[in-house]
């Protein structure tokens, strides 16, 4: 199941993170590599990014996001994503 992921990262002023952004870029690899984690793109002039995820299921994804290093500081919006008939792929 394909997911498009907005996550919009908001640190409260003062708290060091430096340790949580290191762990969040490392396990962002991990599932890069792993063919989950399918696309990772920066929103520009934000703390924000939009990604793909390729999951089995709704739960699989929340896991995923809820044990993100940065996961206390972030808004997420989610959206399932189905195949469209005209991409080029489907043809």
């Amino acid at each position: 199941m394909l997911f498009h992921v907005r996550m919009d990262v908001t640190i409260p002023p003062g708290l060091d993170v430096t340790d949580r952004v290191a762990a969040e870029k490392a396990r962002a690899l991990e599932l890069q590599r792993a063919g989950v984690w399918v696309h990772l793109w920066r929103i520009v002039g934000r703390y924000s990014n939009f990604s793909v995820f390729d999951v089995a299921s709704n739960d699989e994804l929340h896991g995923i996001l809820s044990a993100l290093p940065l996961y206390p500081f972030m808004r997420i919006e989610i959206t399932p994503l189905a195949t469209h008939p005209s991409e080029l792929a489907a043809q």
